[in-house]
């Protein structure tokens, strides 16, 4: 008996290159649960992501149903009453150059599709508002690190967070990567009862996505190679 593994119907990097060609941040999610066999799927395939040291730093606070709505009603309370930030990574300092003009037309194309006037800045702030409610999706992971382990334990959950959308996204499931979440750190812990030892991340909305609404009618841009990498080929 042969112990050589199936052929796949398509290479490998064919596949890869569809689940990132087809991966997008949704911003509208059906009501339905995902079973939670299928989470759990999406979370041993995570699992496998490099890490610094194999340290494997990631820790996630998962919630469905109910568990999903107060944490909803938590953030979005605290987000619209205008508490300040507390976030435990530093946020960018700037945007300036080809990052503002990316950041902006990213914006641009959200609020075109919403049909959100350009220079409406309440639509704006409604809209950013949504990050709080989770776009409506039925579950929202959490993912934590160690304070000790600093910048590279952050580095490492950023590729988690890269390989758990991924996983969804070849399970039918959509994602939203959620820096917004983390402004509100201490919020977090208070709710989950994590210690201070305990630095936020980020969040990942998931579910079901509602193709049909507005706000997921449209994709943003990517740069070229050419703007991203230099080739050396010869002694400097």
């Amino acid at each position: 008996m042969s112990s050589a593994a199936p052929k796949l119907e398509q290479d490998p990097i064919t596949i890869l290159e569809e689940l990132m060609a087809a991966r997008f941040s949704c911003r509208r999610f059906r009501d339905d649960p995902v079973p939670r066999a299928v989470i759990e799927r999406i979370l041993t395939a995570a699992q496998k992501t490099a890490s610094w040291c194999n340290s494997q730093p990631w820790r996630l606070e998962i919630t469905s149903g109910p568990a999903t709505e107060a944490f909803r009603k938590v953030m979005y309370a605290a987000a619209s009453s205008g508490k300040p930030a507390s976030g435990d990574f530093p946020f960018p300092r700037e945007y300036t150059g080809v990052y503002l003009e990316r950041r902006r037309e990213s914006g641009f194309q959200l609020y075109n599709a919403l049909d959100i006037p350009r220079g409406d800045k309440a639509g704006y702030a409604r809209q950013a508002l949504e990050n709080y409610n989770l776009f409506g999706a039925p579950h929202v992971a959490i993912i934590h690190s160690d304070e000790a382990l600093g910048t590279y334990g952050a580095i490492d959950c950023g590729g988690y967070v890269t390989s758990f959308m991924l996983a969804a996204q070849a399970l039918g499931i959509a994602t939203v990567p959620q820096a917004a979440l983390a402004f509100h750190s201490d919020l977090v812990r208070q709710h989950f009862g994590l210690g201070d030892d305990r630095k936020v991340v980020c969040g990942i909305s998931f579910g079901y996505p509602d193709l049909g609404h507005k706000a997921n009618s449209y994709r943003t841009n990517r740069a070229s190679i050419a703007e991203t990498a230099r080739f050396h080929d010869e002694e400097l």
